[in-house]
C-alpha cells in the first residue's frame, strides 16, 4: 500500500482493518509515514505494541497515533502472550475508496464487475477499471464485495488466472518466486 507495507490486514464482513505491529525493539521513527498510508487504505487501524512501549517514562503509546486508531498492548505472562485493548479503533475518517479498492487484483476486480453486470473494460488500465467500478457500484455494496473478495483470496488460483491471461496474450508466464532468507 503506497510507500508502506501493512503488517497485517483483518478482513471483516464489511470493513478492512489495518494492523501495525511495533516490537519492543522498534522505534516510532517511521510511524508518522505509516499512519498516513494506513489511513488512506483501511476503514479502521490498530497499533499493536509490546510492553517496552508501555513502560517508557512519560511516553504514552496512545500519544503517537491519532484518536481514531486502536491500541493493543501485548504482555508476556507465564510464558504466554496476553492482549489488552488500551483503546478501541474507531472508523477512519481519512480512508480513500480508490486507494482501498486498489488492494484488489485484476481478477478480483473482474469478478466484482461480473457480479454487478458491468462491461468488462478489458482494454482499460486497472486505475480506469477502478474508476468505472466506483462510478457504477453503490459504496455499501462495493464494500461488502471487496471484503468478500479479499476473504476468499486464493493466491494459487490468482497466479493461474494471471498466467493464463499472459500466455493468451503472448507474454511469458510467471513462475512462483522463492523467498530468499538470509541468516541473521
Amino acid at each position: 500500500m503506497g510507500s508502506a507495507r501493512a503488517d497485517a490486514v483483518m478482513v471483516r464482513p464489511q470493513e478492512l482493518v489495518g494492523i501495525e505491529i511495533k516490537s519492543d525493539a522498534d522505534t516510532y521513527a517511521r510511524l508518522a509515514r505509516q499512519i498516513r498510508e494506513y489511513d488512506r487504505y483501511y476503514d479502521r487501524n490498530i497499533l499493536v505494541v509490546g510492553t517496552g512501549h508501555t513502560r517508557r517514562e512519560g511516553d504514552y503509546v496512545e500519544d503517537h497515533v491519532p484518536e481514531h486508531w486502536g491500541v493493543i498492548t501485548v504482555e508476556l505472562e507465564d510464558g504466554a502472550p496476553n492482549f489488552y485493548i488500551a483503546r478501541e479503533p474507531r472508523p477512519n475518517p481519512h480512508v480513500e475508496q480508490k486507494k482501498k479498492i486498489s488492494i484488489l487484483l485484476r481478477p478480483e476486480l473482474a469478478h466484482i464487475q461480473q457480479l454487478n453486470a458491468m462491461h468488462r473494460y478489458e482494454r482499460l488500465s486497472k486505475e480506469k477499471v477502478i474508476d468505472k467500478i466506483l462510478e457504477q457500484v453503490p459504496e455499501e455494496i462495493l464494500q461488502m464485495q471487496m471484503c468478500e473478495e479479499l476473504f476468499q483470496r486464493d493466491y494459487e488460483k490468482i497466479r493461474e488466472t494471471i498466467n493464463a491471461y499472459r500466455t493468451a496474450h503472448g507474454k511469458k508466464a510467471r513462475t512462483r518466486r522463492r523467498q530468499k532468507y538470509r541468516p541473521v
